[in-house]
């Protein structure tokens, strides 16, 4: 539970959050989070679920089973490509085009799609 203790404190701590504030978060006293993060409690799995929700990273990641946040089995490849014909699609239809900024909108919006692809 070494992992557990470390994940929580890391987490917390990468927000600038007390120990007061990140109880007052997850529902226990800080005492009790106090404990946890030194490894001498374990907290509840409802407690973990509400640091795993707070900070949107798995249980992997908060039992040390990964280093990614995102979870031993998570994998993301975005499908889209600057060229896609669907992707323009969409963009046409999500600007109205009648609407004097609709060209600029729909320029701005693919090269930024094109820059995260990069």
């Amino acid at each position: 539970m070494k992992e557990v203790a470390e994940r929580l404190r890391y987490l917390r701590e990468s927000v600038k959050l007390s120990q007061v504030k990140m109880a007052e978060i997850v529902g226990v006293k800080q005492s009790s989070l106090n404990r946890y993060e030194l490894n001498q409690a374990s907290p509840t799995f409802e407690t973990l679920t509400r640091y795993a929700d707070y900070f949107d990273v798995s249980m992997d990641y908060i039992f040390g089973r990964t280093d990614h946040p995102q979870g031993k089995l998570y994998e993301y490849k975005p499908k889209i490509e600057q060229s896609d014909p669907q992707m323009k699609k969409f963009v046409d239809m999500c600007f109205d085009p009648a609407s004097p900024m609709n060209a600029r909108l729909k320029e701005t919006l693919l090269q930024m799609l094109g820059e995260v692809k990069k």
